[in-house]
């Protein structure tokens, strides 16, 4: 049986793999908002500048398939990679399309196309045993960090479907 998740180093080996990609910043913030908020790839997507709010270090998230929306704080070290992603966007925004988190080159919204080509190309960039996908993110994300007690429980929200469907 194929592993459904990625363990918490293959999450920091992605990590450190966007600094040799283009876009490192967009690519980083991309990969640990995924993990940190459980993400499904149309919600990560879906996410507009509206939707941050940087001095009160809050991110409102849209939960797709019946899940619950709300406001999710942000954490020290996501809140500096978001504070880098949108430096680096300024010179994207110019004949952008919308206000959109994540753009393309071509300053459209970011497709989930792009987001698996860019969490495949960082795994090979990272020598991953197993090929990443977007969803891989999801899965990885509630039990290490709950364990660890690195977020709070009120974050046991993110995952609509319960922590017990979480390997």
């Amino acid at each position: 049986m194929k592993r459904k998740y990625l363990t918490q180093e293959e999450i920091e080996k992605l990590l450190s793999a966007t600094d040799r990609m283009p876009f490192p910043e967009r690519n980083r913030c991309l990969i640990l908002m995924a993990f940190i908020h459980g993400f499904r790839a149309s919600e990560l997507l879906g996410l507009r500048l509206s939707d941050i709010d940087l001095a009160g270090r809050q991110l409102y998230i849209r939960r797709l398939k019946n899940g619950f929306s709300t406001c999710h704080p942000l954490l020290p070290d996501e809140y500096n990679v978001l504070k880098s992603w949108l430096r680096a966007r300024k010179y994207l925004e110019k004949g952008a399309d919308g206000d959109w988190l994540f753009l393309s080159l071509r300053r459209h919204p970011l497709s989930r196309q792009q987001f698996f080509y860019i969490l495949r190309e960082a795994g090979r960039l990272a020598e991953l045993t197993i090929a990443p996908h977007p969803h891989m993110l999801r899965h990885a994300a509630a039990t290490p960090l709950l364990t660890k007690g690195l977020i709070h429980d009120s974050y046991r929200t993110i995952w609509d479907t319960g922590i017990s469907s979480t390997p």
